[in-house]
C-alpha cells in the first residue's frame, strides 16, 4: 500500500463513523508560545481540547504535517525524521475508549481496510500510580476484540500517560498498538524487543491536573489519536527502514547521482533535513533562516544537509534540486510547496551560497584549535563569524574526540542579546497553548491592534503572523516602512480607546463565505473547514481566530507599544503588552 491509498482510506473510515475532515494546518503554530512548530495533529485543535465548541462538531479527522526536532541527533536511522505526516481522529467529550478502541482495531485488521493479522499485533496500556488508576476500561476492551492478555503489556506514566505539558492542564493514559515486523510474533509481547514497532497511538484525556499537583476527572473527555504516515507504510511494505518507500526513495536516487562518494548514513540526513526545510520555506508565512526560533532550526537543518553533501562529494549546489524533487512527491496534497515556489528556491540558494562562503574559512579556524577542550568563546567564534550552528561544532568536535564548553558558548550567546540555544529547545516540548487570564487579554488586544493599524495606517494592512505570551503580544503584518513615533502613538490610543469603551465581545459560528462577505479578516492562506468560528468585537472588529478572549474589551487593561521592527521586506512585527 502506498502512502496516498493509506491516507485515502484512513480519512474514508473516520468519515465513514462520522467524523468530518478538516485539511491539515500550518507548520508555523498560531498564538501558542510554547511550541515553535506544530508538532502533532492536537496543536491546532487545542482550544476544542479545552471545551469551546469546534464548528464542524465533535469529532474531526485529519492528516497533519509535523515537524519535530527532539530526535534530530537519531535522523539516519531507518525510523527517526524530522518532518512527517500524521494521522489523526478527535473527540471533543464524545465517544471514548472503547470506540476509540474498536475503530482502530477495525482499520487495522479489516480486510476493507489494513489487513492486519491480529497475531502480528500487540499493545500497550496504562499500569496504574497513585495519581490515576490502572487502565483496566482499555485492557477489558482490547481482550474483547481478541487481543491476547499475553500480548497486553502495562507500562507506567512516562510510556502510557500523556501530559499535560506545563504543570497543569488536560492528561490522560494512553493505549499504544504495536506491529511485529519479522517472520512469527514471539506469543509474549515485550516491548523492548525492537521487532515490536509502535503504529498508533490512542490517548484518553481524562484527568486535569491541577496546580496542586492532583488529577481530577474533567468534565469533558477527550480522544486524540496518532498514526505516523511513513513508519505505517513502512510496515505494510515490508520494509525495515521508512527510508526505503516512495516518500524518500525518488530523493535518496537524485543524492546517488550527485554524489562521488556515496555513504546511507549522509544520503538520509540530507533527504530528511532538506524536506523539512522544504516544507518550513513552503508554508505560506514565509519563515527566513536566522539566529532566532523558526528560522534558527530551518538555517540548522539547512546548513547540516549542505554539510553531509560535503561529505558525499557533492561540490554543486544542490539544495534546490533535492527541494524539486520534495515539491513533486507532495505537491497534491499540499498545494502551498508550488504556490512558493520560487520563495524555496531563492532561500534555498542564498542559504547555500552564505554558508558555502564561511564554511571552508570556519574549517581552517577549526582546524586550527588545540587540546581536548573548545572553549566557550572560540565555540561563539566559530556561530557569530562563520555561520557555524553550535551543533555543527558539536559533530566536528565529536569526529576529534574533542568537547565543547557548551556554558561559556551560552554566556557568549547572551552577551550577544541573541536566544540562547538552551532557550530555544526548551520551545520544542510540545504542549497545550497557554489559556491565563493574561493570555486572553493579549489575544483580543491584538484583535484591536490589528483594527487599529488599518484604521489608522493604511486600510491594506493584513495580518502575517502573531505569537502570544503572558508576558506579550507579537504582531506581523505587511508595510514597507517603519512607524514613526507618532504613528505608534496614534495607533496606541486608537487600541486604548476602544478598551475604554468596554465593547462587547461575541463568538459566532458560520461558514468561511459568509465571513469574508462580513469583511472578516483572517490568514485566508490557512486551510478552514465548512464552519468557523468568528469574533466579533462589536461593530469595530470581526475576525476569524479560535479564541481565547475576553467577554468585553474593559477586561484587557492598558495598551503598550514596546517595539517595531522589520522582519523582512514588506513585513513589519509589532511588539506589546497590557498593564
Amino acid at each position: 500500500m502506498k502512502a496516498k491509498e493509506l491516507k485515502e482510506k484512513y480519512l474514508e473510515f473516520f468519515k465513514s463513523k462520522g467524523h468530518k475532515i478538516i485539511e491539515s494546518a500550518s507548520l508555523i503554530p498560531e498564538n501558542d508560545p510554547t511550541v515553535l512548530f506544530t508538532t502533532a495533529g492536537m496543536h491546532p485543535l487545542v482550544p476544542f481540547i479545552l471545551g469551546q465548541p469546534h464548528p464542524l462538531g465533535k469529532r474531526i479527522a485529519n492528516v497533519q504535517k509535523c515537524i519535530r526536532t527532539g530526535d534530530i541527533d537519531s535522523v539516519g536511522d531507518d525510523v527517526h525524521l524530522t518532518f512527517f505526516e500524521m494521522l489523526g481522529n478527535w473527540s471533543f467529550g464524545d465517544y471514548f475508549k472503547k470506540e476509540a478502541i474498536e475503530w482502530s482495531f477495525e482499520f487495522l485488521t479489516s480486510k476493507k481496510w489494513l489487513n492486519i493479522p491480529i497475531k502480528k499485533l500487540a499493545v500497550t496500556c496504562f499500569a496504574g500510580d497513585k495519581d490515576a488508576p490502572r487502565d483496566n476500561e482499555a485492557v477489558n476492551s482490547w481482550i474483547k476484540l481478541g487481543i491476547p492478555r499475553e500480548r497486553i503489556a502495562f507500562l507506567p506514566k512516562e510510556d502510557n500517560f500523556w501530559g499535560p505539558a506545563g504543570q497543569t492542564g488536560p492528561c490522560g493514559p494512553c493505549t499504544e498498538m504495536f506491529y511485529w515486523i519479522d517472520g512469527d510474533a514471539p506469543k509474549v509481547f515485550d516491548p523492548k524487543n525492537k521487532g515490536w514497532v509502535e503504529i498508533w497511538n490512542d490517548v484518553f484525556m481524562e484527568y486535569n491536573k491541577t496546580k496542586e499537583g492532583k488529577y481530577e476527572l474533567l468534565k469533558q473527555k477527550n480522544v486524540d489519536t496518532g498514526m505516523g504516515v511513513e513508519r505505517t507504510i513502512a510496515i505494510l511494505q515490508g520494509k525495515k527502514s521508512v527510508y526505503d518507500t516512495e516518500l524518500f526513495l525518488p530523493i535518496i536516487n537524485k543524492i546517488k547521482s550527485l554524489a562521488k562518494n556515496y555513504n546511507k548514513k549522509s544520503a538520509r540526513i540530507i533527504t530528511d533535513h532538506l524536506k523539512a526545510a522544504t516544507f518550513i520555506l513552503g508554508d505560506d508565512k514565509h519563515i527566513e533562516p536566522s539566529n532566532v526560533e523558526q528560522g534558527y532550526v530551518l538555517r540548522r537543518l539547512i546548513r547540516k544537509a549542505i554539510r553531509h553533501g560535503s561529505l558525499l562529494g557533492i561540490n554543486k549546489n544542490f539544495t534546490k534540486e533535492i527541494a524539486k524533487e520534495v515539491i513533486k512527491i507532495y505537491k497534491d496534497d499540499y498545494q502551498e510547496l508550488e504556490r512558493n515556489e520560487e520563495f524555496i528556491f531563492s532561500q534555498l540558494e542564498a542559504e547555500e551560497k552564505r554558508f558555502k562562503l564561511t564554511l571552508e574559512n570556519g574549517l581552517k579556524i577549526f582546524g586550527k584549535l588545540k587540546g581536548k577542550l573548545i572553549s566557550g568563546r572560540d565555540a561563539f567564534l566559530l556561530y557569530q563569524s562563520y555561520g557555524f550552528p553550535i551543533e555543527l561544532t558539536k559533530e566536528l568536535a565529536k569526529e576529534k574526540g574533542m568537547e565543547i564548553d557548551e556554558d561559556g558558548f551560552d554566556e557568549e550567546f547572551k552577551k550577544h542579546q541573541k536566544i540562547s540555544r538552551i532557550g530555544a529547545e526548551k520551545k520544542f516540548k510540545s504542549g497545550l497553548a497557554d489559556t491565563s487570564e493574561q493570555t486572553t487579554r493579549l489575544h483580543t488586544a491584538t484583535h484591536l491592534l490589528n483594527e487599529a493599524l488599518r484604521k489608522i495606517i493604511d486600510k491594506n494592512i493584513e495580518q502575517r503572523g502573531s505569537n502570544i505570551t503572558p508576558e506579550r503580544l507579537r504582531f506581523d503584518f505587511n508595510f514597507d516602512r517603519k512607524l514613526t513615533p507618532e504613528e505608534i502613538k496614534k495607533v496606541e490610543d486608537e487600541v486604548n480607546k476602544r478598551i475604554k469603551e468596554g465593547l462587547k465581545v461575541e463568538r459566532l459560528e458560520m461558514t468561511l463565505e459568509e465571513a469574508k462577505r462580513l469583511g472578516a479578516q483572517a490568514l485566508f492562506t490557512e486551510k478552514y473547514g465548512g464552519k468557523v468560528s468568528v469574533y466579533k468585537i462589536n461593530n469595530y472588529s470581526i475576525e476569524v481566530c479560535t479564541g481565547p478572549h475576553v467577554k468585553n474589551t474593559s477586561e484587557i487593561g492598558k495598551f503598550k507599544i514596546v517595539k517595531e521592527e522589520a522582519i523582512s521586506a514588506g513585513v513589519r512585527r509589532i511588539k506589546a503588552v497590557v498593564e
